[in-house]
């Protein structure tokens, strides 16, 4: 048996290859991104949702290196390789890639996204590459969160639930 989850994972330069196909074909590409570390049910809404705005979705993962960098040295519970097969699991992701710098604003310029979704718990105007995708006639999405879950919160939960 196939293993999809790891054919879904694409280099930057494959991945520009397949959007230059995708794009002639005249489908829509939505795209997302962050650190999807431990996986929740704010996760899954927030996939579900960008799936179903477009044709095709692509998941930009923070590297291990981008992740530590933003959120610390105790940061990724999960290391890249498993976050992006958990990733490419999911029948509503197409591709997943990921990126080391801080944002993801090179890579949205690169791909040229059709629509740009990130949660809730962002304003407008700090989502990352939101400029590029208006300037390019795309829009940008804020999907509501689901019970105010993150990672950081569930560690924390975590953390005082056993040090108690």
């Amino acid at each position: 048996m196939e293993n999809v989850s790891i054919k879904k994972i694409k280099e930057r330069r494959e991945l520009l290859e397949i959007m230059g196909r995708e794009r002639a074909l005249g489908r829509c590409i939505v795209f997302t991104n962050g650190c999807f570390d431990l996986i929740h049910v704010g996760h899954i809404k927030l996939l579900e949702t960008a799936r179903r705005l477009g044709d095709c979705l692509i998941v930009a993962l923070n590297t291990d290196a981008s992740i530590r960098r933003i959120k610390g040295d105790e940061r990724p519970v999960l290391d890249e390789s498993q976050r992006g097969h958990i990733l490419g699991s999911f029948q509503a992701v197409d591709y997943v890639t990921f990126f080391d710098e801080d944002t993801p604003e090179a890579l949205i310029s690169e791909i040229r996204p059709d629509v740009l979704v990130k949660g809730g718990d962002y304003q407008m105007d700090g989502v990352a590459g939101r400029q590029i995708v208006w300037d390019a006639g795309g829009k940008v999405v804020l999907c509501p969160t689901v019970c105010h879950r993150s990672t950081s919160s569930i560690l924390n939960e975590i953390l005082q639930r056993f040090t108690e």
